[in-house]
């Protein structure tokens, strides 16, 4: 028995840490910036766009690590442009993000068709698994370098959401505009700032799919995950730390089909690469009930621009 558990337990483990990152980061950057009243479903472009740019910036360079400040940028600025354009008078969040969304994946795959067949040097993994003498948890635990960035962010937003005066404005532009004016503050300036780095965030998501795992470029990298993420931000209840959990949990979704690979199971090994997308259905389905908002939703979500 302990010889069939044992490798599905690691290989659902594993998954979890490999895949689950792209979606800590995305789901991050989409509930900062959802904190601040704004929706950015054009995050699946961001994802994209970014992972194109971190392949090609390691590539180009030979450094993995300018290839994530590259992708970082690049989500950044495609993010900022999101903001830009929803600040302006009867501009819809959820429609410009769809044509962002469109933008970015259209940029991605025209720039990187010269990236598909090169190698570009990727991420040293941390070895987190020296404590095992097993080797399937020792290369369960070969982790990405950048998941402990994003357990530091998920602390320090959470942190910053609770206890900083800017971590408040944000909170307060999510919840009510007209009293962050009566304030003197601009919304707009703390939605485009919150909406630019939610942007920078998941471009490290980017990175961590080009730059890791499954570590190379092609056009169907993403999988829809920036998509996904929106509702792992309404699962997480727009927490920071509940978005960690949420994120591993879709990971290790994602890695049922492989981790019954590991121990001789090929059927429905395509059924049950749907888990996660099945998942994500579920939970719109359970917290998006008509006429009930979802609980620590900011106020001004539900609000028509």
């Amino acid at each position: 028995m302990n010889d069939i558990l044992l490798p599905f337990v690691a290989a659902i483990l594993g998954g979890a840490l490999r895949v689950g990152v792209p979606f800590l980061f995305v789901s991050l950057g989409e509930c900062l910036t959802e904190k601040s009243g704004r929706i950015n479903l054009g995050l699946e472009g961001v994802l994209v766009l970014s992972a194109m740019a971190a392949f090609g910036g390691s590539y180009l360079s030979g450094s993995p690590w300018i290839g994530v400040l590259v992708a970082a940028g690049t989500g950044a600025l495609l993010a900022l442009l999101h903001g830009l354009l929803c600040s302006l008078p009867r501009v819809n969040d959820v429609a410009t993000g769809i044509a962002l969304m469109l933008l970015g994946t259209g940029l991605a795959f025209y720039l990187g068709k010269p990236l598909i067949q090169p190698q570009a040097t990727q991420l040293p993994a941390l070895a987190l698994g020296a404590w095992s003498s097993s080797p399937l948890f020792q290369s369960a635990l070969q982790v990405n370098p950048l998941l402990p960035l994003g357990l530091l962010l998920a602390l320090a937003m959470y942190w910053a959401f609770a206890r900083t005066r800017w971590g408040l404005l944000v909170r307060l532009a999510g919840d009510s505009a007209s009293a962050t004016k009566a304030l003197g503050y601009s919304v707009n300036g703390i939605r485009i700032a919150a909406t630019a780095a939610g942007g920078a965030i998941a471009g490290l998501g980017g990175a961590s799919l080009t730059l890791f795992y499954p570590g190379s470029w092609n056009e169907g990298i993403s999988s829809g995950q920036g998509l996904i993420a929106v509702a792992l931000v309404i699962f997480a209840r727009w927490s920071p730390l509940r978005c960690v959990g949420a994120a591993l949990l879709f990971g290790g979704a994602g890695a049922i089909g492989p981790a019954l690979q590991s121990i001789g199971i090929s059927a429905g090994y395509n059924l049950f690469a749907a888990v996660p997308y099945v998942l994500t259905l579920v939970i719109l389905v359970i917290s998006c009930r008509p006429g009930k908002v979802a609980a620590g939703s900011p106020g001004e979500l539900s609000s028509t621009r």
